[in-house]
């Protein structure tokens, strides 16, 4: 097949062991992208022997040399932008504009940690006995698991490899199979960069190659973004292994509508929050907590602008919702309104797959809103992960503040209100790692950190510089002067 690919090891592209491989479709129209390796245990083994050898030299090259390399692949990315970002319109059906936001927070993530190469900063401070010297400086972890999911192949492999590199980590990189592509096209950039052999190998693969990664023992750090589910069992076999792990497992999140709200900017931030993406973001806003004196307003309002909503292909200008990434995805929020009908939600709008105009060649789902919800329903508690969001009414703030926060997840929340005192006491009570005021719930940026709570994440960040504490490890170092012993605390 012309668009073969393979895996990255060892500054080399090698065909998977057992020859086995898998196809990708677009899916927005059921045509085959690409044949990629579905590598298995010994291609994992091979992947870190290669980023185990090359440790020491990447770890040795100054961090400000390795900034460079960093430096250069951004500028690689930017001038390929289009090209990318069509890429990852292809392989997981989100529409052009969205694409293009992709890959410039991949280049936006780069960069920043490039310029980091120059700064990196540990701590000096004063020691308590004379003539002795105290700092702590930044060391790495070894080798970093880097497992990322499909619905940002550019971005959050980017918040992943970019720091771990530039603290002079190596790396083996474990795409989702369902967007593939967009990680051959940051590796190969990489190589071109100049990247040492070995400090990325990237491993094609399932669930098989992504457990053979976790439980190697010379993986010293394990990067997980992804469900839930997947990641409570990997954080399991690392707290057991003692291994690193960072976490990042998705979110119900909610946009809070108070009273005094601008009405028609807050329907702006939720469409734009609910269906950008097909609703296929940790960060999208699957609950609408709406105060009762403009709940009927407001929700006729978002009806009607996701009715209107135009589905199709993302590479069409035109496209306001693409598909979603494949037929299982579909099934499940497909199943999701039979449970919110059982439980007394209603449908308002949307409920079905999308047919029509060519749209039953892929996965297409109407944008759907669900009213009469109660936030116990587990349509209010549980990622669909697809265009749908619940109407929840409240009557005051701290009754918002209780339904927000009441779920298993803490990643994102928003707040509408021309009131300051009231953002600034919503700010100190919502319980979750990410709060915007009179904005959706999308739209991070890479030099503030980006993570939650509960579970959503595992206490780290990515992004900022707070990833550099995910990627490297504190080492605390004395240098007496003096000439004498010094016994600190006993000769005070």
């Amino acid at each position: 097949m012309a668009n073969s690919r393979e895996n990255f090891i060892a500054g080399k592209w090698s065909p998977p062991k057992s020859d086995k491989r898998f196809e990708r479709e677009n899916p927005a129209t059921g045509e085959t992208i690409g044949s990629f390796p579905d590598s298995g245990p010994d291609d994992v083994a091979d992947a870190v022997a290669a980023a185990a050898e090359a440790y020491p030299r990447w770890r040795a090259t100054p961090a400000p040399r390795r900034a460079e390399i960093l430096f250069r692949a951004a500028e690689m990315m930017l001038a390929r932008k289009e090209e990318l970002s069509r890429d990852v319109t292809i392989e997981m059906g989100k529409v052009l504009k969205e694409a293009r936001g992709d890959v410039q927070e991949a280049i936006d993530m780069t960069y920043f940690v490039a310029g980091e190469g120059r700064r990196m900063f540990g701590q000096v401070v004063p020691s308590e006995l004379p003539e002795k010297f105290a700092m702590a400086v930044r060391q790495p972890h070894g080798i970093v698991a880097a497992i990322t999911p499909w619905n940002f192949p550019l971005a959050i492999p980017c918040w992943k490899l970019m720091p771990a590199l530039i603290a002079g980590n190596t790396v083996v990189f474990k795409p989702s199979p369902y967007s593939p592509l967009s990680a051959f096209n940051l590796v190969r950039i990489l190589e071109e960069a100049g990247l040492s052999p070995g400090a990325v190998n990237l491993v094609f693969g399932e669930d098989d190659a992504g457990a053979a990664l976790v439980r190697d023992p010379r993986v010293a750090m394990v990067s997980f973004t992804g469900s839930l589910e997947v990641g409570r069992e990997i954080a399991a076999y690392c707290g057991a292994a003692g291994k690193r792990v960072h976490l990042e497992m998705g979110g119900k999140n909610a946009i809070i509508v108070l009273d005094d709200a601008d009405v028609d900017l807050a329907i702006e931030g939720a469409v734009w929050s609910a269906f950008g993406t097909s609703g296929q973001r940790c960060t999208a806003a699957s609950r609408m907590i709406v105060h009762e004196g403009v709940l009927e307003g407001f929700t006729q309002k978002l009806v009607s602008r996701a009715a209107s909503l135009r589905l199709g292909d993302g590479l069409d200008e035109a496209t306001e919702v693409g598909p979603v990434v494949n037929k299982p995805a579909l099934e499940k929020i497909q199943g999701y309104m039979e449970i919110g009908r059982k439980e007394g939600a209603v449908v308002a709008v949307g409920g079905s797959r999308a047919a029509g105009n060519g749209l039953e060649r892929g996965y297409f789902f109407q944008p759907t809103v669900f009213t009469e919800v109660q936030p116990r329903m587990r349509i209010a508690q549980e990622e669909i992960f697809g265009p749908v969001t619940d109407v929840i009414p409240f009557s005051g703030l701290d009754e918002a503040v209780m339904i927000n926060n009441d779920v298993p997840y803490g990643l994102v929340a928003s707040v509408y209100t021309r009131d300051v005192s009231k953002a600034f006491k919503a700010m100190e009570q919502i319980s979750t790692g990410i709060v915007y005021i009179n904005a959706g719930t999308i739209g991070a940026e890479v030099q503030l950190p980006f993570g939650g709570t509960r579970g959503t994440g595992n206490g780290h960040r990515e992004a900022g510089t707070a990833a550099l504490d995910s990627y490297s490890e504190w080492k605390t170092v004395y240098i007496d002067y003096s000439g004498r012993l010094q016994k600190a605390q006993i000769d005070k």
